[in-house]
């Protein structure tokens, strides 16, 4: 018995230093990408901005942004992060970047360009302009940002993971799911048995 009372007094106070810092965090801070003037309806940009202003730039990630014009009387947003969701490469615009059109407003670039859909030059994983995994070993779609507008600016927050998106733009029907690692599926067969090694 006093075994067991040692042990248990060793093993809480590990579990709790690994447990707790998980329901402590702070809950991210919306970053704001600026204007929605900034953004022109039916074009996509490529826009990097930083996550952690105390990390500085080792915190710069990238989302290709569209605006899709009025839902009802709001503004929508196509908002897809640029890491392929099979190992996390960056993804690229499978298009022309239009850099002699960037512009950097509060530590955001934005580059206008015009994708075909996006690719990973990494393992081959290809994505249609919605997201959709068409090619490759990617297990779903590009992960996608929720976003917010407030007084005239374009706020990213959270990201989400995406099984499919069907139509397109303001119209789409996104299949959402909490965020999941790359190479986790989020639907089908595969997700249930996620993380079964069959070897």
């Amino acid at each position: 018995m006093l075994g067991g009372l040692v042990a248990l007094g060793a093993t809480l106070p590990a579990a709790g230093l690994a447990i707790v810092p998980s329901f402590a965090r702070k809950r991210a801070k919306a970053i704001d990408l600026g204007p929605i003037s900034a953004f022109r309806e039916g074009e996509f940009t490529a826009v990097t901005f930083v996550t952690d202003p105390a990390a500085g730039e080792i915190s710069r990630r990238a989302a290709y942004v569209r605006y899709n014009g009025l839902l009802g009387a709001e503004p929508s947003f196509t908002i897809m992060s640029s890491r392929c969701t099979h190992v996390g490469c960056p993804t690229q615009p499978n298009g022309p970047l239009f850099e002699d059109r960037q512009r950097e407003t509060g530590g955001v670039t934005i580059v206008p360009t015009r994708p075909a859909g996006f690719g990973c030059p990494c393992h081959g994983s290809q994505f249609d302009t919605e997201g959709n995994r068409i090619a490759g070993p990617a297990p779903r779609a590009l992960d996608r940002y929720e976003f917010s507008v407030r007084d005239g600016r374009l706020y990213l927050g959270k990201q989400f993971s995406v099984s499919r998106v069907d139509g397109a733009g303001a119209d789409a029907r996104i299949h959402g799911y909490a965020l999941q690692g790359a190479g986790q599926p989020v639907s089908g067969v595969e997700s249930w048995l996620y993380p079964l090694d069959p070897s």
